[in-house]
């Protein structure tokens, strides 16, 4: 992998993205960034890390729990999501939150300065997550708490979105991708340590963490209508996926999505039940 070229694009992908990201009405990431903060479970005045921060789903919530007395530190690689969560902070009047931007893989941040580090669908993209889970927990306080996010992976469904859509959109869409971001491709990347609990717990050991909990949940994404889902797609990980797709075969995945998905909500609001993966991990006290 060209990590250069891989973080171009990923920072050009969430510029392009921070003014709408998460503010098309879907309901997922707040719900899933408020339960990633409650099993990392900061306690009032402790210092809190955000990795991947984005609009600050996990940042605001974790920013609630340690309180004023407390310390709220947001880092993206994206400048655009970086100056969206400031305002977000100003507006709330949150003081004891920071937001900077950063490089996730090589956070230039004194060791031993936090108490909880999270990381919200963020920790798991950088170009190579194990090997920056050591940076990590030397950025710990003794007994300090490391808690992320990940899709469920299997073998037999589309990463990355519920599994009713690994039926919806083709396969032979997916082949538009970069290499990088091919079925192929992230199941090397990704399947091979975070698909199986025991790897990933050998993974977790191997980076210097204790007490390693992985809890499987399913959060509910939410969307009014299949047109307001289809439009927040454009704004997350799919953003890729339409970008490269040709013109015609936009317009008509497009419309089998809207189809579907209205087929699928019936007369109510949209309701998606995703499997989630939840990691939690100390250092030794």
């Amino acid at each position: 992998m060209d990590t250069t070229k891989y973080k171009s694009t990923v920072t050009e992908a969430f510029n392009n993205a921070a003014a709408k990201y998460d503010q098309l009405g879907v309901e997922f990431f707040t719900p899933m960034g408020r339960r990633l903060v409650e099993r990392a479970d900061p306690q009032p005045g402790q210092r809190v890390l955000d990795v991947g921060c984005g609009r600050g789903a996990s940042l605001f919530a974790a920013a609630e729990r340690v309180g004023p007395s407390g310390h709220a530190l947001g880092i993206d690689i994206a400048p655009a999501m970086v100056e969206e969560a400031r305002r977000q902070a100003a507006a709330l009047g949150t003081r004891h939150v920071e937001v900077r931007v950063m490089d996730g893989e090589h956070p230039d941040l004194p060791p031993a300065s936090f108490d909880v580090v999270t990381g919200g669908y963020s920790l798991i993209f950088l170009p190579d997550a194990p090997a920056a889970l050591p940076r990590y927990a030397a950025l710990l306080r003794r007994g300090g708490r490391i808690a992320f996010t990940s899709p469920v992976f299997t073998e037999d469904t589309f990463p990355f979105l519920p599994p009713v859509f690994t039926e919806l959109i083709p396969e032979r869409l997916l082949r538009n991708l970069p290499a990088d971001w091919r079925p192929d491709a992230l199941k090397r990347r990704f399947n091979s340590w975070l698909q199986d609990p025991d790897d990933l717990t050998r993974t977790m050991l191997r980076a210097g963490f204790d007490d390693v909990e992985v809890a499987d949940e399913h959060i509910d994404l939410r969307a009014p209508d299949g047109v307001t889902w289809v439009d927040w797609s454009h704004t997350q990980g799919m953003r890729l996926l339409w970008q490269h797709l040709p013109e015609y075969e936009s317009r008509q995945l497009r419309h089998r999505l809207v189809a579907e998905l209205d087929r699928l909500r019936g007369d109510g609001p949209l309701r998606l039940p995703t499997p989630v993966r939840f990691v939690r991990a100390s250092v030794a006290d």
